[in-house]
């Protein structure tokens, strides 16, 4: 079988990897030669769709095709094609819209009388804001009292399409849902580590919330769900703050970092479920495994410096190889070649325990560390 992905940036790189994983074919399509995807799949198409050319040129016939972007006039034109030739299209256009507003999805929470953030300004300081239409950690401000706030917004105008909600210390953690109405099921949890931008530097699998609080997260999620009709994947976000799992954010799309950790700790591929659902193959679910213990983050060394960063990282430096024990990690989605100074990847250890895992980590990065000093050999030879 042959599966389109759509975007080599990040998200891209995670269908890439999970869909040959499955023992799928992919051509990866992007309208940059140097996107991080752009090596990793059996094939690459240098292509930009538009709304007046919506079917790639010199594409070969492909069985599904996997968006992997959030731009949304790519994402319609990708439509088009899905629908000029019959090709099942794994995405759905209803969800995404939806969740891609954080405003929207805010109100749709309330409406559920489901836990989230106070909104500003029945809230006090410090808030958080966030544009209504970003991804990820991409726009997000914290200000700690009304002066700086004031100071860098003196109109109403300026937040009027912004979400301001009270900012909220805690662990966070993450969860997929995948299915259609009345068919839907909760994955894994993992934590979330972010950086000093509230980037995610790091997953980790299984998670450290407590069992009780991973079946009013599971509840939380699947009800969501079934409120906006998916079909197909979602992910939902929530901090525990004070006990409490308040609702941080949806997004009815594949997300990146999240279905790695899954898929090598429990065995679970969301891709290739995520495929047999628009192909309509009924095939048996994949049997969870007892969980190994997983953290997958990403690294940027400079010199004989190593620092664990967030993922926009990986989107800086393209394409990306995939390493198997890289420098004793499992594996690795890198830019590094010899002849480099400053390189990134996404390393991705797995343990028995936690401790195994540590443990390999450390080692790892000792490697890189002694690799990088002047005069050392190659560990990789």
């Amino acid at each position: 079988m042959l599966i389109a992905v759509i975007g080599g940036k990040l998200q891209g790189v995670e269908a890439v990897y999970l869909a040959q994983k499955a023992g799928w074919e992919v051509l990866v399509i992007d309208k940059n030669h140097r996107a991080p995807a752009a090596g990793l799949g059996s094939q690459f198409l240098e292509f930009e769709f538009t709304p007046e050319h919506p079917v790639p040129h010199g594409c070969p016939g492909v069985d599904l095709i996997l968006p992997a972007i959030e731009d949304k006039e790519v994402l319609s034109s990708v439509k088009i094609w899905a629908d000029l030739k019959s090709i099942p299209l794994a995405f759905d256009p209803e969800a995404y819209h939806l969740s891609s507003s954080k405003l929207k999805s805010d109100a749709l929470f309330r409406k559920m009388n489901l836990p989230g953030p106070i909104p500003w300004p029945d809230c006090g300081f410090p808030v958080v804001i966030k544009p209504d239409g970003a991804s990820g950690s991409q726009g997000i401000m914290v200000f700690k009292d009304s002066k700086a706030f004031f100071s860098r917004f003196p109109t109403q105008a300026q937040l009027d399409k912004l979400v301001i909600q009270e900012y909220m210390e805690g662990p966070t953690y993450s969860i997929e849902v995948l299915g259609h109405p009345g068919n839907y099921k909760a994955l894994q949890v993992t934590d979330l580590d972010m950086d000093k931008t509230y980037d995610c530097k790091r997953v980790t699998a299984p998670t450290q919330l407590p069992f009780s609080q991973i079946g009013k997260f599971e509840e939380m999620a699947l009800a969501i769900a079934e409120a906006i009709h998916l079909k197909g994947i979602m992910d939902v976000e929530v901090v525990l703050h004070e006990n409490e799992l308040k609702l941080l954010e949806i997004d009815a799309r594949l997300p990146s970092q999240t279905p790695i950790t899954v898929y090598w700790s429990t065995g679970i591929n969301m891709v290739e479920m995520l495929g047999n659902l628009f192909l309509n193959q009924k095939k048996q679910d994949t049997m969870q495994k007892q969980a190994q213990f997983v953290v997958v983050e990403h690294i940027q060394v400079t010199g004989a410096d190593l620092a664990v960063m967030g993922e926009h990282i990986m989107s800086r430096q393209g394409p990306l190889k995939l390493k198997s024990n890289f420098f004793g990690a499992d594996e690795a989605i890198t830019s590094f070649s010899p002849e480099k100074k400053k390189w990134v990847a996404t390393m991705i250890f797995i343990g028995n325990t936690h401790g195994e895992m540590i443990i390999k980590k450390q080692n790892c990065y000792e490697q890189i560390l002694e690799y990088t000093r002047p005069n050392s050999g190659d560990p990789l030879n």
